[in-house]
């Protein structure tokens, strides 16, 4: 076949540099953009912060503006891109007047689970040959307080020149599980729940009782077979709800409580207020880095001449970019945010029972936005209501048929059911055809099967296991 040339017209979009980086910032969360501005506040010299006056005085650039504006274009998935307990040391702490700031600091932070372990040791009576034993084990226990492994395998894995034995690892065990903290070195839930059990006074009502619970009928007790339960134990109703209780003070998880878990802290990117009878939306400006290109240097470029100054210009042009860009996705965030508010203006003043079915279709229909761009907007965005902070994507959710014809809401009818099991006799507990059936009676025909895929969803227990004395 004879090559030929033709030329042939056509239309394609092009992701240019610029409004890949849109996209981009279009779908990073706060922490993400801050991270992004300060690596480009270190990268770029053409780009500094609003109220950054540290250098030589100069006039104000281009900058990010809180104004929304109502022009944003849409890009399929690439358009719009608009798209007290004090710290025990046993570390040497300084004591010096030059340290007291230092040791403040450390006083306000609570321990590990191992460092209150070894204080508890260090303190003790325990030889020191033990001490190191011991120490072994508090090394082998998992965040909740567990020893995992058995004794054997721990002993197996020790090298022979410690000359350690089984029976040295259980007397360990037990000096372990006799600190201060009842619980901690349990083997399983029974053996910890036990350990708490002992330590407490043995004449607490129905200490024997649960004592019995705990170490052989826990499994009854956990799928509240109380009828099974009164059988075997030989005990009145009373007698076992009081045993009950005793155990239900008791923590399953001891070492939990020494967990360091870092706070995590959510800067809402939009405010929703009060105004003139409604509600609305504002951006929140602590969420919004303000940015200007750096005139001193802008003004030096334009002097030397593009010729000389090929790296600067291009420093220059991305300053621009990215100001631009990140203007724009602040207002297409804004946009969003007061079209959920407007469609879902009644969870505001009634809560998450009077939620409406929303989903991401209706709000790009509505701003002739792509579903790409909602869905990147919804991601990792905040809102701070009245009734608290909730992502963006909260607010978004399937519907069910009411008999009227109408909807409801997902949300709306997981909020009746806590209702329904918060307010439900313990003693004869709702099934889920039962929640159904009070559904219904309310107008929203909801299947059985449902109510139990939402039950699960809050982590509500089924009805047997609801069931209490």
């Amino acid at each position: 076949m004879k090559p030929t040339l033709q030329l042939r017209q056509s239309q394609h979009l092009a992701l240019t540099p610029q409004l890949q980086q849109a996209i981009r910032l279009l779908q990073l969360s706060t922490l993400e953009i801050n991270q992004e501005v300060a690596r480009l506040l270190d990268e770029n010299p053409l780009l500094e912060r609003e109220d950054d006056d540290a250098g030589l005085p100069y006039a104000h650039g281009d900058a990010v503006s809180t104004t929304a504006t109502s022009t944003t274009a849409d890009d399929g998935d690439a358009q719009q891109a608009g798209d007290d307990w004090e710290n025990p040391s046993f570390s040497n702490v300084a004591t010096s007047d030059d340290d007291e700031g230092m040791r403040s600091e450390l006083a306000a932070v609570a321990p590990t689970l191992r460092e209150h372990l070894i204080w508890q040791l260090n303190v003790s009576q325990i030889n020191i040959h033990d001490r190191e034993i011991v120490g072994l084990l508090i090394d082998a226990l998992d965040d909740n307080g567990y020893l995992t492994q058995s004794l054997e395998e721990i002993a197996a894995m020790l090298p022979p020149e410690l000359d350690i034995t089984l029976d040295d690892l259980e007397t360990a065990l037990s000096q372990l599980q006799h600190l201060d903290e009842p619980g901690l070195g349990a083997r399983d839930l029974s053996e910890c729940l036990t350990l708490q059990h002992k330590a407490l006074p043995v004449d607490t009502p129905c200490h024997e009782l649960a004592l019995r619970l705990v170490e052989q009928h826990l499994s009854l007790l956990g799928a509240h077979d109380f009828a099974k339960l009164k059988k075997v134990l030989h005990c009145n109703e009373a007698d076992l709800r009081t045993a009950q209780s005793l155990i239900t003070h008791l923590k399953p998880r001891p070492g939990a409580e020494f967990e360091l878990r870092a706070a995590d802290y959510v800067v809402p990117d939009v405010v929703v207020e009060r105004f003139q009878g409604g509600w609305r939306a504002r951006l929140n400006q602590e969420a919004m880095p303000r940015l200007r290109v750096n005139q001193l240097y802008a003004n030096i470029l334009q002097q030397r001449g593009e010729k000389n100054a090929q790296q600067l210009t291009g420093q220059l042009q991305e300053a621009r970019w990215f100001i631009k860009n990140l203007q724009q996705r602040f207002d297409t965030i804004l946009r969003v945010s007061q079209a959920i508010v407007e469609r879902q203006r009644h969870f505001f003043e009634h809560g998450e029972i009077a939620m409406r079915p929303l989903v991401l279709r209706e709000i790009a229909d509505q701003l002739e936005l792509h579903e790409s761009t909602i869905s990147r907007v919804t991601t990792q965005k905040f809102m701070l209501t009245p009734r608290g902070i909730y992502e963006l994507k909260y607010f978004f959710g399937s519907g069910l048929a009411t008999e009227s014809g109408g909807t409801c809401s997902s949300k709306a009818i997981r909020t009746l059911i806590q209702q329904f099991v918060s307010q439900e006799d313990a003693k004869h507990p709702l099934t889920d055809s039962r929640m159904s059936e009070i559904l219904a009676q309310q107008g929203i025909l909801v299947a059985r099967r449902t109510v139990a895929k939402y039950r699960e969803a809050l982590h509500i227990l089924p009805v047997n296991l609801r069931k209490s004395l």
